[in-house]
């Protein structure tokens, strides 16, 4: 394998002397970090700190008037509904969340999730048969289904209505199904095209209560559900998703979803500090690591339950199998290099392995994009069949890429950066060398090299308590929406030391002389044993929580000699 890839730095330019004083009243930093994301006059910025974007009417959406009308259909007539979701945490959030709402207009439903290694993502024909064998007359699908016409087609033999809502890219041939609710569709006006399926099974909900509002059923109870999926699944935090996000952090710190609350204590986080980062890195990657390793029934079970005694249990079991699926991860990224055997000219890495576990090939191929900034497939094959997870850049769409090679697929979707497909094994080579040529014609000619934005250079001594205060404002962050990042220079390094199993990663504290930080590099242990005389590095700065005490640190995102 190459090298992993050296990133280039771009700081973002300084507010320009003629926009001075239209942010007055801010300190000079705010008024950095809100000129950086385009916010240029007061009024922008008190609706932008105050998290007040539009929320849009759910009847702005394709096919919502169709889907609302069949639903309520369902629920008066006491018809069985299933809502059938997808494994990750968006999906797994939207199915909780339209069950439960359900629920509380008095249906019949039950949350059908398939399981990844039987049945693989998306809708499929036997649990369509076996959904129709218990009598459901009704099938809303969420964060999937937008793609598979075939077995839309086949519930509707069998006299089952389906309603799609799906986030994810359509193709020109849509399921005739009762509703697709997609904001994404080409006819579209919806304002908001980047909610996760979290969000679109919220705005079903928020249309169903829009046509008959019921007693006690308030929408505002499952905000806390829309921040999870939504910032799990790493959609752009502007606009709508924003302030649902933000809405819904304050509904987690309530800690009235016991569920949640249990897995922030093995998490160790303090519920009534949530942010999006804790959701991202902690809450997240739990929920997640049931449907990865087992059956993503646990995490579905974990946030709709309100047994204390059985979501302690079940709180626990998600711990401990995400700690497992970091290990198994990180093995299968050695094993996934040794195999793509990239080179520096290669636009595209190639993994597929019998052994690989398929709930892990998404974050395996993550890593290798991350490591070498080139578009990476990684996949588990089995006896017929391989199915593969993808991850992108910015420069290449992986669907669009995968659109150009359907004649070879049994099946695929997914976004921009990051998408699915199943193909037969015996189409595989051909496969792969169809998906290298696509890269090398998009890529061959470019020099693939990824930016690391900073806001702005600052000494250390202007960082203080009081300035995380301030950035404490810019949340919800994600993409879209960054985090403050900074860049500092000159700084002598203490106490350099790695961390972590399999020491991957450093500990050290910075001082320019005469302010010292302690800081933090994940995945940069490397450093320990070639530390320059003076570094600069690009970071964060944020408050380090551990075991109930609170500290100022560094969190390093690169590191570079002095010149």
């Amino acid at each position: 394998m190459p090298v992993p890839i050296k990133k280039s730095w771009k700081i973002d330019a300084c507010v320009p002397l003629d926009g001075e004083g239209t942010l007055e009243g801010y300190s000079p930093v705010m008024q950095q970090m809100l000129y950086n994301r385009g916010i240029k006059d007061i009024e922008s910025a008190n609706l932008y700190l105050r998290g007040a974007g539009s929320i849009y009417d759910p009847f702005q959406l394709p096919d919502m008037e169709a889907a609302v009308e069949r639903i309520w259909y369902a629920l008066d007539h006491q018809q069985a509904i299933a809502v059938y979701g997808d494994y990750d945490v968006d999906g797994v959030t939207a199915t909780a969340l339209l069950v439960q709402v359900l629920q509380r207009l008095g249906g019949n439903v039950i949350g059908y999730i398939p399981n990844r290694f039987d049945e693989g993502y998306g809708v499929n024909n036997d649990a369509l048969d076996m959904l129709h064998e218990q009598g459901i007359q009704l099938v809303v699908t969420v964060d999937c289904g937008i793609r598979s016409p075939r077995e839309v087609e086949h519930a509707r033999q069998m006299g089952m209505d389906v309603v799609i809502s799906d986030h994810h890219e359509p193709k020109a041939d849509l399921p005739e199904a009762v509703a697709v609710v997609c904001q994404k569709r080409s006819t579209s006006t919806y304002p908001e095209r980047n909610l996760a399926g979290v969000g679109l099974a919220f705005k079903i909900a928020e249309g169903l209560l829009a046509k008959r509002p019921a007693e006690g059923v308030i929408l505002e109870d499952w905000l806390d559900l829309v921040a999870v999926g939504t910032v799990a699944d790493v959609v752009p935090l502007t606009g709508e998703n924003r302030s649902l996000v933000r809405a819904g952090l304050k509904k987690i710190r309530l800690g009235k979803r016991q569920g949640l609350l249990s897995l922030a204590n093995v998490a160790g986080l303090t519920i009534q500090k949530i942010s999006a980062r804790d959701i991202g890195f902690g809450l997240g990657p739990r929920l997640n690591a049931a449907g990865r390793l087992e059956s993503a029934l646990a995490a579905f079970d974990l946030l709709v339950s309100s047994d204390i005694s059985v979501l302690g249990m079940l709180a626990q079991k998600l711990d401990d199998q995400n700690r497992d699926r970091q290990s198994m991860t990180q093995r299968m990224q050695v094993e996934a290099e040794k195999l793509a055997r990239a080179s520096e000219k290669d636009s595209l890495l190639f993994a597929v392995d019998p052994g690989f576990n398929m709930g892990v090939v998404g974050l395996v191929a993550a890593r290798l994009t991350d490591a070498y900034y080139r578009p990476a497939i990684v996949g588990s094959r089995g006896e017929e069949f391989t199915r593969c997870s993808c991850r992108s850049i910015p420069e290449f769409n992986i669907t669009h890429a995968l659109d150009e090679c359907t004649a070879l697929l049994e099946r695929h979707g997914g976004h921009a950066m990051a998408a699915g497909f199943t193909v037969r094994n015996d189409r595989l080579d051909e496969l792969s060398g169809c998906l290298h040529a696509i890269a090398q014609r998009e890529l061959g000619e470019r020099d693939l090299r990824p930016t690391l934005r900073a806001d702005m250079e600052i000494p250390l001594k202007d960082l203080k308590p009081v300035l995380l205060k301030e950035l404490d404002m810019l949340e919800p962050t994600g993409l879209g929406n960054p985090e403050a990042v900074f860049v500092s220079r000159a700084l002598r390094v203490k106490y350099p030391k790695k961390i972590g199993k399999e020491s991957q990663h450093l500990r050290m504290s910075v001082t320019d002389g005469h302010i010292t930080y302690d800081a933090v590099a994940f995945r940069q242990g490397q450093w320990a044993d070639q530390m320059p005389e003076k570094i600069d590095i690009l970071y964060v700065f944020e408050t380090n929580s551990y075991q109930g005490r609170e500290s100022l640190q560094l969190n390093v995102r690169d590191i570079r000699p002095s010149d």
